[in-house]
């Protein structure tokens, strides 16, 4: 059974056509907070994401930036190395 917020989220991202900084936009979170709801919503509709691919290079994230998928605050992120606590 779907939430109230699930509907929403699904609404918005058929509306923008699949855009995912418009539905980061319209629910106010970090691109990362959007995915992992749009994440949830799969699978909660049993729409498993295939894995995640491989880190991007620095080229495939300057494109992704370009064309506005993600920001350059989340670039940044993705280049840093994975800390251990």
């Amino acid at each position: 059974m779907l939430t109230d917020e699930d509907r929403e989220v699904l609404r918005v991202f058929l509306a923008s056509r699949g855009n995912m900084k418009d539905l980061e936009r319209h629910l106010g979170v970090s691109y990362p907070t959007a995915r992992a709801r749009f994440d949830t919503l799969l699978t909660k509709l049993g729409i498993e994401r295939a894995p995640a691919p491989a880190s991007p290079s620095r080229l495939e994230l300057m494109e992704q930036v370009a064309r506005g998928e993600i920001d350059i605050d989340e670039a940044l992120r993705r280049l840093e190395p994975t800390r251990e606590a």
